[in-house]
């Protein structure tokens, strides 16, 4: 399924147009083998438009045990991953691929991911992801080696493995001709700093709940602005603090200004600063709870 030992690839950018290299650097290359053999990601390798090689850290290693990992200078708790293999592996990939593109380190002390960044490592023909173990990687590593460092949330994982498939995902969606419609891509949420419109689809009516008309009547001017509405109040009231970087025309600002006094007249700006306390203390009210 995945190549492991860096052999030259036919397929690039003169002969595939739009084609991704991704190597990950890792301890546990099976992993990665469920995830990556379905859906959006199997369509963009069979596509020849992404591949994706894992290299096993552990292979670059000169102990007859393979280990990569040793206690810290100055103690403290844990193991810390060595240099020694990883550079090893990153001298490798350099002179099988005739360079080394971004190398990307998985750590909780990265920046937060965005669409943004996203976008911007998608047009890259070649990524390196690393991903961290133990108490993370030498600092040399980091040092001489990593070109950016990515966090996907506020939180401790084992292991820099899931957070790689996350980074792989998104970029993958973004590599024109792996979704089957150029638009969907570009709709999706926060592709415009906003949050995406409801869908719907058929039945019209189920259990009582129908479909807005305004997506009945084949109008599509009046469809775009219904999106458009909703894709602001959604975000206005799930996550506010996007519409400060969003880029917003003159009937946006107008929309979000009857919105703010709709809102106040019935007292819920207050609320929506509840919920978004809520959401940030992890309080299980603030979860959507089943009907009764």
């Amino acid at each position: 399924m995945f190549n492991s030992n860096f052999e030259p690839r036919t397929s690039n950018l003169e002969l595939w147009g739009d084609f991704v290299q991704i190597d990950v650097f890792t301890l546990f290359p099976e992993m990665f083998s469920g995830p990556f053999d379905t859906s959006i990601i199997k369509k963009a390798r069979e596509k020849r438009l992404l591949s994706v090689d894992l290299i096993n850290i552990r292979d670059f290693s000169r102990n007859k045990h393979h280990t990569v990992d040793d206690t810290p200078y100055g103690g403290g708790a844990g193991m810390v991953m060595g240099a020694d293999a990883i550079f090893e592996a990153a001298d490798r990939l350099r002179d099988r691929r005739g360079g080394i593109g971004r190398f990307v380190y998985m750590s909780p002390a990265g920046v937060p991911l965005h669409q943004g960044m996203v976008r911007d490592f998608s047009s890259e023909s070649h990524l390196v992801i690393l991903c961290g173990h133990y108490e993370g990687v030498d600092q040399r590593v980091r040092d001489r080696l990593v070109t950016d460092e990515v966090s996907i949330g506020d939180y401790v994982l084992t292991g820099g493995e899931l957070p790689a498939m996350v980074l792989v995902d998104a970029v993958a969606r973004l590599i024109p001709g792996v979704l089957g419609e150029a638009a969907s891509a570009e709709e999706d949420s926060f592709s415009d700093g906003l949050l995406e419109y409801p869908h719907y689809t058929r039945p019209r009516v189920y259990r009582g709940m129908e479909v807005p008309e305004v997506l009945l009547n084949g109008h599509h001017e009046q469809i775009r602005l219904w999106r458009r509405r909703q894709s602001l109040l959604q975000t206005l009231a799930s996550r506010p603090e996007l519409l400060a970087g969003a880029p917003l025309a003159d009937e946006d600002r107008v929309i979000l200004k009857q919105a703010v006094i709709d809102l106040e007249k019935l007292g819920l700006p207050e609320e929506i600063g509840k919920k978004q306390k809520r959401r940030k203390e992890g309080n299980p009210e603030s979860r959507i709870q089943n009907p009764e």
